[in-house]
């Protein structure tokens, strides 16, 4: 409802013919006809004592708005909050020795760190760098990923002090290929060697190779070969007889493997 429309609408309520409104604003007939047909508009000092004649703001009555009811009740409140991103890329505020503690980004740098590249104290990315790392190719002191290489380290191929994969090598490697001081997996090599396929200087498998040699298979081989039915014991004593410099929780491990491969 228009102001033509909401002044002819207040003047009716009222009773109130176009010359009596005309009289009480100080204006005439034809002034009022032709605000009430749209044709000219009062000047602000007319529309204030006209305001104040009906009761209302002139807010009220220049948007057509007469009594409470023809406002809202509520309001719709739309908070629009700023994105932390600023073209694909978020940086805290806050930093430690000169990185931002988070950083987001194609190439992330930061103590928490994530994106395509990333290095940090914790870095999560496809090519990753970090001292705990999560990436497709991850370096670190734990690494976790297909490529893998650190001290703990967890991947499809995994090289590190402790490496765990498909293919690990390590100075301790679990895996189904592993390589390493102390080896395990389905294929496994080193100096002190247990699975399928066993070979090192003391070997535990299926089928083993090694200088002391435990095998289910008669295709076992060594200098000293044991089959099942070997007790710990015994197989601890010939370790440490022929390798006096072996680790006890390395012949330890080794005879239990040996004594419990049915």
């Amino acid at each position: 409802m228009n102001f033509a429309e909401k002044l002819m609408e207040m003047r009716k309520s009222r009773g109130w013919s176009q010359e009596e409104l005309g009289n009480k604003l100080g204006v005439t007939r034809q002034t009022v006809s032709k605000w009430e047909l749209g044709a000219t508009t009062p000047e602000m000092e007319k529309l204030a004592a006209i305001s104040e004649l009906f009761g209302i703001t002139t807010d009220e009555l220049i948007k057509g708005c007469t009594s409470q009811n023809e406002f809202p009740t509520e309001q719709t409140v739309v908070i629009h909050k700023k994105t932390p991103f600023v073209n694909g890329e978020y940086r805290s505020k806050r930093t430690w020795r000169g990185m931002p503690l988070v950083h987001i980004a194609k190439n992330a740098k930061g103590v928490v760190a994530i994106g395509f590249r990333a290095k940090g104290i914790v870095s999560i990315g496809l090519l990753s760098m970090g001292i705990i790392s999560l990436g497709l190719l991850s370096f670190g002191v734990i690494a976790i990923g297909f490529l893998t290489l650190g001290v703990f380290v967890n991947g499809m191929i995994a090289a590190g002090v402790f490496a765990l994969g498909g293919v690990a090598a390590g100075l301790f490697a679990f895996g189904g290929v592993a390589c390493g001081w102390c080896s395990y997996g389905g294929v496994s090599c080193g100096v002190y060697a247990i699975g399928g396929f066993a070979k090192g200087q003391v070997a535990v498998g299926g089928v083993a190779d090694g200088i002391i040699a435990f095998g289910k298979d008669d295709r076992t081989i060594g200098e000293i070969v044991f089959g099942p039915g070997v007790t710990a014991e015994e197989f601890r004593v010939a370790v440490m007889s022929r390798f006096p410099n072996t680790p006890k929780f390395i012949a330890d491990l080794m005879s239990w493997f040996a004594s419990n491969v049915t």
